[in-house]
């Protein structure tokens, strides 16, 4: 059996429908499904006599099996025949999920929930995994058009060739066209418009585009040849990238973003791009890591 699809549940509805998610990219792929609920580590210490805490010592493994018995009942409503494997685990959920991901070929969280998993987009946990995770995390949100594009954010850099990769892959494991956008005046969120902008003083705007129509083209070739039975729309835009690329979002059923791009700090693992997506972005995200 190949690497098989990872999802983080803990029974709120957010994880259902992460775990519906999940089930339907791991029959995409042929792989199985593993069911991840892991416990944080108690506040107390146990009494004396009685063993380290456990879920099955600390009473609540009817509570843990019921949650699980619902998420495979979910998962088997999307695909009745997919292998399902559970794990339970005592640690915090965050370095779970993070070492679950090692043997993983996807990792699917919701977008909110009740525990630790719950905080992903509450907090900085989904920034942290999708960061550090050893495979493509995928934060399910939003309202997903299913018959929309998968929405790449192109951005031509060399991290970001994993993500041009895994986005033309779920094209055409979907049947779906991808529409890939690049976004340029980049290096700030002010939209530079209009002959009076300070960019159009001092530089060649035309020249310019037609150079970010070079790295958009250069980028995709290689993949169309890879994969020629997925239609794919070339869209290049003058503007904010982080609002072009939410407002496209509308119309897609996923969004795939590179984990650093071109324009942020080398030093941060994720860039500030994919944090936006991961917050504001109409559909769901996939957020993957580059080549080290």
């Amino acid at each position: 059996m190949a690497e098989p699809v990872v999802v983080g549940v803990d029974g709120s509805p957010s994880s259902l429908e992460a775990v519906g998610a999940a089930a339907r990219e791991a029959a995409l792929r042929g792989t199985g499904l593993r069911l991840v609920h892991a416990f944080g580590w108690p506040s107390i210490r146990p009494p004396p006599g009685v063993p380290p805490w456990t879920p099955a010592a600390a009473g609540v493994r009817e509570l843990v099996d019921g949650t699980l018995v619902k998420a495979e009942q979910r998962a088997r409503e999307v695909t009745p025949h997919l292998e399902i494997t559970r794990e339970v685990t005592v640690g915090e959920p965050l370095m779970v999920l993070e070492i679950e991901s090692r043997t993983a070929c996807l990792v699917v969280v919701g977008s909110r929930g009740l525990g630790a998993f719950g905080s992903l987009l509450l907090g900085s946990t989904a920034v942290h995994l999708a960061a550090h995770g050893r495979c493509p995390v995928l934060v399910v949100r939003g309202g997903p058009n299913p018959t929309g594009p998968v929405l790449l954010a192109v951005d031509g850099s060399p991290a970001g060739e994993k993500a041009v990769e895994f986005a033309f892959a779920e094209a055409a494991m979907r049947n779906a066209g991808l529409l890939a956008l690049h976004v340029w005046n980049t290096w700030s969120e002010r939209a530079y418009e209009g002959p009076g902008d300070p960019l159009n003083v001092v530089v060649d705007i035309e020249r310019l585009r037609a150079a970010e129509q070079q790295l958009l083209d250069e980028t995709l070739s290689p993949w169309q040849t890879r994969y020629p039975q997925v239609a794919v729309e070339r869209r290049l835009v003058r503007s904010r990238i982080r609002t072009a690329l939410i407002d496209a979002s509308h119309d897609a059923q996923l969004v795939v973003a590179g984990a650093r791009g071109r324009g942020g700090f080398t030093g941060l693992l994720l860039g500030s791009v994919s944090q936006a997506l991961l917050h504001h972005a109409h559909c769901p995200v996939a957020v993957v890591r580059g080549e080290e």
